[in-house]
């Protein structure tokens, strides 16, 4: 994919999830594991060949988008409603993302300042780091939600059609809370 292509799509899918979940929406699993671990399959594929300085940058870069990724989730407001978890985004999310931006294209900035062979190398890399930003703080939510009591969905229903859960929640959500949505 080509970087300024990359750029816009990565933009809209912030500007996304951002107005989505600063309204409040249901914690989806499937919304926070399946979607941002393709993003990082798609970003895992630019990486062939990537060696020294430049996969120096890659880890560096991942490990800090992890961090903050991390940050982002515990930063999240879970909620109730209806017997179904809600999440929703705060200031200091928002802030959190503010700085992962501004340390993905400073740090990409710098990179091609000091190393512009290794730069070239380590390629556009903005798929990788959102989807393991995104992922890192799904399963962040995810660990404080199965810790609670309204019930974590799989996927919204659509169209006004009820919603799915998955089996395998239920249970961790029994398993770590004592009892899981299905005791009530």
């Amino acid at each position: 994919m080509s970087g300024p292509v990359e750029v816009v799509l990565v933009i809209a899918v912030i500007a996304y999830v951002l107005i989505r979940r600063l309204a409040g929406e249901p914690a989806q699993a499937k919304r926070m594991l399946v979607i941002p671990a393709i993003l990082v399959i798609v970003g895992l594929k630019d990486l062939h060949g990537v060696t020294g300085a430049a996969l120096a940058y890659l880890v560096v870069t991942g490990l800090v988008t992890v961090v903050l990724g991390a940050l982002r989730g515990a930063s999240i407001r879970l909620f109730q409603r209806e017997g179904v978890v809600f999440m929703r985004y705060t200031a200091v999310t928002l802030g959190l993302w503010v700085l992962n931006i501004a340390v993905k294209f400073g740090s990409s900035f710098l990179m091609h300042v000091l190393d512009p062979a290794a730069a070239t190398a380590a390629g556009n890399t903005l798929m990788l780091s959102l989807g393991l930003g995104v992922l890192v703080e799904g399963l962040v939510v995810l660990a404080k939600a199965v810790r609670g009591e309204g019930r974590i969905l799989w996927e919204k229903g659509r169209d006004g059609g009820p919603h799915r859960s998955a089996q395998w929640l239920d249970d961790l959500q029994r398993r770590y809370s004592g009892r899981g949505p299905l005791d009530r």
